[in-house]
């Protein structure tokens, strides 16, 4: 599979813009984070990347051919509502759900087997969905985007309501499409979770792209600073400006990092340094500032 190309989506629905100009790529092997606030947009973007919606205008390419359904057969989409059959058996619908996209019987029920053994329910195979508690139909959601073996995985909230077990069983499992040269673009509102995973992050706010980059990149994108643990005050240079405060340490803004050694030159002549270093915001951080910028 080529890169996936998000390609200047628009979408209004009357006087309501909900994508404005949405562009981003997700290359072969990377993970995607695609993260921002309920009614960002992402949502939106991923129906319309599977075909579900149209835009106003823009496009969906894998590499430079256009998104058609002879190449949606090759995506495992996961959506935010779980769309499986209450009442069916889990093995049997899974399989279900491989023969749809054109396996035979015999590997749709072995890849149905192996799916649900991996995630923990192997003992539950013969279980009708509403017979499990919403983590674990979550994870059955999860085996029916891999049912497949896709070749672009589009995710939408696929960490949503699961026990820190199967966080990791599902991040392994999505590590190893990515090693296989998979595109895996996820949303999600755990950040710490994206921050781990991500090779790199979009960051959306009111329909647009507002920040993007790997996750080093975005959070050293901001202004320098340095933390600095001592009892001393009043000691730091015209060039560095206090920005934060305790009892024990202050924070404090310069102009590159380059002056780090400059900035400790300085506290050390001030009295004892207990503590130095550059702080760098979390992604959480980082999207409460964009989001609100």
């Amino acid at each position: 599979m080529e890169a996936l190309h998000i390609d200047h989506l628009n979408k209004s629905y009357g006087d309501k813009h909900v994508l404005k100009d949405m562009t981003f790529s997700v290359q072969p092997g990377e993970i995607y984070g695609f993260v921002g606030s309920n009614g960002a947009g992402k949502s939106t973007t991923m129906r319309i990347a599977l075909g579900v919606l149209s835009s106003d205008s823009g496009a969906v390419r894998i590499g430079d051919t256009p998104m058609n359904d002879d190449l949606r057969r090759l995506i495992g989409y996961m959506p935010e509502e779980r769309g499986l059959y209450a009442k069916e058996k889990l093995a049997d619908q899974l399989a279900f759900f491989g023969r749809l996209h054109g396996m035979d019987k015999s590997r749709a029920q072995k890849n149905a087997e192996g799916l649900l053994e991996r995630l923990g329910l192997a003992e539950r195979m013969d279980d009708k969905l509403d017979e499990l508690s919403l983590g674990n139909q979550q994870r059955v959601q999860l085996a029916a985007s891999l049912i497949h073996d896709p070749e672009l995985l589009i995710l939408d909230e696929p960490f949503s309501g699961l026990d820190p077990v199967a966080v990791n069983v599902m991040s392994e499992m999505l590590q190893e499409r990515a090693r296989a040269g998979v595109p895996v673009v996820f949303s999600s509102h755990q950040l710490d979770l994206v921050q781990r995973l991500c090779d790199r992050v979009g960051i959306v706010a009111h329909g647009a792209m507002k920040a993007e980059g790997t996750v080093n990149e975005l959070r050293t994108r901001g202004p320098v600073r340095f933390e600095v643990a001592t009892p001393a005050r009043n000691w730091y240079p015209e060039w560095a400006r206090l920005v934060g405060e305790t009892e024990h340490s202050v924070l404090l803004e310069v102009d590159s990092s380059e002056r780090d050694q400059e900035l400790l030159h300085s506290a050390l002549n001030a009295g004892p340094v207990h503590g130095f270093g550059r702080n760098v915001p979390d992604l959480t951080e980082l999207f409460r500032e964009v989001v609100q910028a």
